[in-house]
């Protein structure tokens, strides 16, 4: 079984079917739905990243690793025993022009064919960048490949921010975001860029798998996507937008509550917490039981795990 498959009772398809039985089910927030384990750039195991969303009041969340589920059997066993509520989730990797896009995906079916072999591309292509910006660093800095895989978890795909740990490690930089704004930044000299596919290929191979479609921190200081590009975006079946997050700015946060409240989008609120990769802390901010309840009952491709 391919290690992003976990074939257990949350992927099931009596689960699946039981996402539409349950999709009324009420939530007893407050609901975080961002959240990062060492699968992808966290720092803590999926088990301990629950515990952590426990401790600061969560009690509905969803694990977001960056283009796998392979933490999701951990985190929903752990879920389930601190009586928390589990949304499988993913955030799936986009570009649009020099621009990353991350387009949150609630619930999708794991195993669909598309899905997995879109992630399963771009996982490949991040080792192939971490690899060539860890050659290009290493002729001005004395780091080597083996220093970047130790600050890498079990099963995880090395990527900007094991590099950015292996910066710090060796004293090169005092933490990720002095390592992110210099060696790493991008048009930097050490920079490679990662294979992404576009936003609205990204949104319909969600939709396809049966998820729902977020786009995360969407009014950042990078500004506002074009208006086209979010109108096909929405036509492709894009569900809302991640109002709630310390990275979104005025006045992007104006434009996109106008567009929430004229189409009837889905909003959400989430951490992004990465453990101790950034600041970020559980449940900062949070989404509405009344939203984590359009997301399950818009879903088809998978179901939550309740305690």
């Amino acid at each position: 079984m391919p290690e992003d498959s976990p074939r257990d009772r949350h992927a099931s398809p009596a689960r699946r079917a039981e996402a539409r039985r349950t999709a009324a089910r009420p939530f007893e927030g407050p609901s975080d739905l961002h959240l990062h384990s060492v699968y992808s750039d966290g720092t803590q195991a999926p088990a301990d990243v629950m515990a952590a969303a426990h401790a600061h009041g969560v009690r509905t969340a969803a694990l977001t690793d960056h283009d796998t589920t392979s933490g999701w059997a951990e985190a929903a066993e752990a879920a389930a025993s601190l009586g928390m509520t589990f949304l499988p989730g993913m955030e799936l990797s986009a570009r649009h022009e020099w621009r990353s896009v991350h387009v949150l995906a609630y619930l999708p079916d794991p195993d669909d064919p598309a899905l997995r072999a879109m992630t399963d591309r771009i996982r490949s292509s991040r080792l192939d960048r971490a690899r060539l910006m860890a050659d290009r660093i290493g002729r001005d800095y004395d780091l080597v490949w083996d220093d970047i895989v130790a600050q890498t978890g079990d099963g995880a795909t090395v990527g900007r921010p094991h590099i950015a740990d292996a910066l710090v490690a060796r004293g090169f930089v005092r933490d990720r975001a002095e390592a992110f704004s210099g060696i790493l930044s991008p048009g930097g000299d050490y920079y490679v860029a990662l294979y992404a596919p576009d936003p609205v290929t990204a949104v319909e191979l969600v939709v396809a798998a049966g998820g729902v479609a977020v786009i995360a921190h969407p009014a950042g200081r990078a500004g506002l996507l074009p208006t086209p590009l979010l109108e096909r975006m929405l036509t492709a079946g894009l569900a809302g937008f991640e109002l709630g997050h310390r990275e979104n700015v005025e006045p992007g946060l104006r434009t996109l509550r106008r567009l929430c409240h004229d189409r009837d989008l889905i909003v959400t609120g989430s951490s992004d917490y990465h453990g101790l990769g950034k600041p970020n802390q559980p449940g900062e901010h949070t989404t509405s039981d009344e939203m984590v309840e359009r997301i399950v009952a818009r879903a088809t491709g998978n179901a939550p795990v309740y305690p």
